[in-house]
């Protein structure tokens, strides 16, 4: 079934091949275990799909911001083991992504078994979208399925690379949410408001910049409303901010005045004097956050004026 115009892995004859998946299993750990594993059991339907099917798996996914090089404390062996004992089957993790260890391992596959390649972001060419890499990661199977709905919108060597190099498929996690989206940008349901967060606008720019001539009132939270704030001449103190969109970001408050929507930023903000456990927090007005001091998360006023 197309999501949205998009194959999906009912448009692919999987059996006997091997299918590189790219799932999102950017989960937190803790004492060595996995100590959320909600997005892990939001691939399941996939994956089992593709195993019943008759396919072997080789999984790609990233975990946390290694920067391209190698994080002891991001390994995704407490992934496969829980990966293991949700699919009720062994699930073998190696330790490199493209390596001699991943090719042979690849290759090596028989239909229903299951293999996770090492954290994707430990190979700087990842983030790079280095068609070498791509081309290496296209290698190590027939068919590409990406299932990371969650980092779609990233073009690197593991979403968009890949899939010029082998025929690809949304999975159904991925078609899901493409068939959810498409409703709401297209056909939505009135009063339709969008309340969009996240750490940076780079990555929701576009988004914004869609949503913000369909929907009937726009909220901008998380992160990236340091950079709408600052964008406005508010001091937002040691926030981290993009000074390269403010441009962007006064279009968008512009075009959301021109339409006549309301766009909603946070009146007050919980302010630490630094990024740790044992920081010192108050909740303070958006435009009176103390030197040195950055924004973390909205206050109760702007939760309330959201609600």
């Amino acid at each position: 079934m197309a999501a949205a115009g998009k194959l999906t892995i009912d448009d692919l004859d999987v059996a006997g091949r091997r299918v590189l998946v790219r799932v999102d299993f950017n989960v937190p750990l803790e004492d060595g275990r996995v100590a959320d594993d909600t997005r892990i059991r939001a691939s399941l339907p996939t994956l089992r799909a593709l195993l019943d099917r008759g396919a072997a798996l080789v999984l790609v996914t990233h975990l946390g911001r290694p920067k391209g090089r190698v994080v002891e404390e991001l390994r995704l062996d407490p992934v496969a083991r829980r990966l293991a004992e949700l699919l009720g089957r062994e699930v073998r993790k190696v330790d490199d992504v493209t390596g001699p260890q991943a090719r042979a391992a690849a290759a090596a596959l028989e239909p229903g078994q299951v293999l996770l390649l090492e954290n994707v972001r430990f190979d700087p060419r990842e983030e790079k979208n280095d068609p070498d890499f791509a081309r290496e990661l296209a290698g190590l199977a027939d068919l590409f399925v990406n299932d990371a709905f969650g980092t779609a919108h990233r073009a690197h060597a593991s979403t968009e690379g890949v899939a010029r190099f082998l025929p690809a498929a949304a999975g159904l996690l991925m078609a899901a949410e493409i068939a959810a989206l498409s409703r709401l940008v297209n056909n939505p349901e009135r009063p339709f408001w969008a309340l969009v967060g996240g750490g940076k606008v780079a990555d929701k720019l576009r988004v914004l910049e869609r949503l913000v001539d369909r929907c009937d009132g726009l909220i901008i939270g998380g992160g990236m409303a340091n950079t709408f704030l600052a964008a406005q001449g508010i001091d937002v103190g040691a926030s981290r901010v993009e000074p390269d969109l403010f441009d962007a970001a006064r279009a968008v408050m512009g075009r959301a005045g021109e339409r006549g929507i309301p766009l909603l930023l946070p009146v007050d903000v919980v302010a630490a004097d630094r990024f740790a456990e044992d920081a010192q927090t108050r909740v303070v007005p958006a435009e009176a956050i103390p030197a040195g001091w950055m924004a973390l998360d909205v206050g109760p006023a702007s939760l309330d004026a959201f609600a």
